[in-house]
């Protein structure tokens, strides 16, 4: 592993860390809550808090484990009904959020979706006030095309994330925030393929063309 590789992966892990530490927290603080109270209602309460926050856990894991592991097995080939399932949990933790998929095929190559996956979480946090998320991919002859569109009354995205995206991030710009696009534009080279972005007042989308290994 070079360097540069090993920072990629520890950033990656901090980004991982970093988002699971709110849901991990509010565990810690439900149980905290849960040993000192005696109140039925309140100890319900606390109950409500653990499990909704051991499922964001749960489907921050899952989602994680897909878009930035080695889940999926050593194939070369994903089931899109688990990326589809893992965005639809994530999404599902905020209510004002509209999903809308179209997927042509039952599986697509493995770097295929963890570029879907990490577009549809840029996505997800661009959308600061709700809004709607249509995800579109296709694969025909192992070649992959991926279009993703958050839609909404505010949509964010930081000019950093399109640099990793483009390739072009300066020195001391890689982060565990650009990390996740660094990785998918670091996949797309590997094929020779292209990761494209546009940004509006309200809208963004996400595009790539990956070619068959």
């Amino acid at each position: 592993m070079t360097d540069s590789s090993l920072d990629l992966a520890s950033l990656m892990c901090s980004r991982l860390c970093h988002d699971l530490l709110s849901p991990v927290g509010a565990l810690n603080n439900g149980l905290e809550l849960l040993a000192d109270e005696q109140d039925p209602e309140m100890r319900k309460r606390c109950f409500d808090l653990l499990e909704q926050s051991a499922r964001i856990s749960a489907d921050k894991l899952k989602f994680f484990r897909l878009a930035f592991g080695a889940a999926g097995g050593f194939g070369e080939m994903v089931a899109v009904a688990d990326a589809r399932d893992v965005v639809d949990a994530l999404a599902s933790n905020n209510s004002r959020i509209t999903l809308n998929w179209q997927l042509a095929n039952e599986s697509m190559p493995k770097v295929a979706v963890k570029t879907l996956l990490n577009f549809a979480l840029m996505a997800i946090d661009s959308l600061v006030r709700g809004g709607t998320l249509d995800i579109a991919a296709e694969t025909r002859e192992g070649a992959s095309e991926i279009v993703v569109r958050a839609s909404g009354k505010k949509v964010v995205f930081d000019a950093v994330l399109g640099r990793a995206l483009d390739g072009s991030l300066a020195e001391g710009e890689l982060s565990s925030r650009t990390a996740p696009a660094a990785m998918i534009r670091q996949l797309a080279d590997s094929l020779g393929g292209k990761l494209q972005h546009a940004l509006t007042e309200d809208a963004l989308v996400l595009g790539a063309e990956l070619p068959a290994a």
